[in-house]
């Protein structure tokens, strides 16, 4: 039991690994047989056959978890003395978090919204068009790249060095104000607009995705839709407004709500770029900050059910508008 519980060396960890890989392989492979042996099995014991592992998974590795996190915002720091709402008070009344707050609030109302925005224009623009699969493919590309690969090169694109002789700027944005006769900017430093830099690079990211999803729906709208608006004398800037638009609703729900989702859980941005310093924490890098560096076990447990219950809602709101779509059709 020992050599289960207790895994110091890189090999024993190795090892470890492999063994349940192996274990969770064989358990699967003789449950899988046992149900698909018989000629003539139950139906419950076919649905618990398949079913079961994956139920018994989800309690332990989320349900069990989430109940622990829940429990534990409301102790202390290790977990020894009940407070109640003590951490929650904390969050909401402290002004750094407050801070974090506004953060996160911002990046939830801009990120999504200019996102879809631009997502939504750049798909009408070149729908149809010669070059639409290059075009397509060039926003679409920074998706193919981690969060953690984008943090990196855009803080070399906002890099920062002193405007003196013999110094040469390898900023992109820096040395682009400084050939044109600026004075070089930290970007990174300076709160609030900071945040609005780092709120560019998660846009630069997304902006595929909405791109991609709200070019299908496009696609999607019936010929007949669009002819009869141009017989109707529908210019084009109209033709967007009251045809495009209203017909792609539901993608654009889907689209704004995912991506909200998306920037509710950022972190490796923040974490990348600035580390959550100069004033651009968001709850997710919080979260984290609290639990793994201050080790505030009680606080980060708060942080992290205030990230749960303010995804709920776009969760049950995109629900909802999916059940509608399926409805009308």
């Amino acid at each position: 039991m020992e050599w289960f519980l207790e895994a110091n060396t890189a090999g024993h960890k190795i090892a470890l690994m492999v063994v349940a890989i192996l274990l969770f392989a064989a358990v699967m492979g003789a449950i899988l047989f046992a149900v698909d042996r018989p000629k003539r099995v139950p139906t419950w014991v076919v649905v618990a056959g398949f079913l079961g592992p994956t139920f018994i998974l989800l309690l332990v590795g989320l349900v069990y978890p989430a109940l622990e996190t829940v429990r534990g915002s409301f102790y202390n720091r290790d977990g020894s003395e009940f407070v109640g709402f003590d951490n929650y008070a904390t969050v909401f009344t402290q002004d750094n978090f407050q801070n974090v707050l506004l953060n996160t609030v911002l990046w939830v109302l801009l990120v999504p919204v200019v996102t879809t925005g631009l997502g939504l224009v750049y798909a009408y623009l070149v729908d149809r068009t010669r070059f639409e699969s290059l075009a397509k493919a060039l926003i679409f590309l920074p998706m193919a790249i981690s969060m953690v690969a984008a943090g990196v090169i855009w803080k070399f694109v906002y890099e920062f060095r002193p405007d003196q002789p013999g110094v040469n700027q390898i900023g992109l944005l820096n040395q682009l104000l400084v050939s044109i006769g600026f004075e070089p900017q930290q970007f990174l430093l300076t709160a609030p607009a900071n945040t609005l830099f780092l709120i560019v690079v998660m846009i630069w990211i997304q902006a595929g995705f909405a791109m991609t999803v709200l070019s299908a729906a496009i696609k999607a709208i019936p010929d007949d839709v669009v002819e009869a608006a141009r017989l109707d004398g529908v210019s084009g800037l109209q033709m967007f407004r009251y045809v495009t638009v209203p017909s792609i609703r539901p993608a654009l729900v889907v689209v704004l709500t995912t991506i909200a989702i998306v920037t509710l859980k950022v972190f490796d941005v923040v974490r990348t770029m600035t580390g959550g310093n100069f004033g651009t924490s968001v709850v997710a890098n919080e979260f984290y900050t609290q639990a793994f560096r201050q080790f505030n076990f009680g606080l980060g447990a708060a942080l992290a059910v205030l990230l749960f219950l303010l995804v709920i809602p776009i969760i049950a709101y995109n629900v909802r508008q999916l059940r509608l779509a399926e409805e009308i059709r």
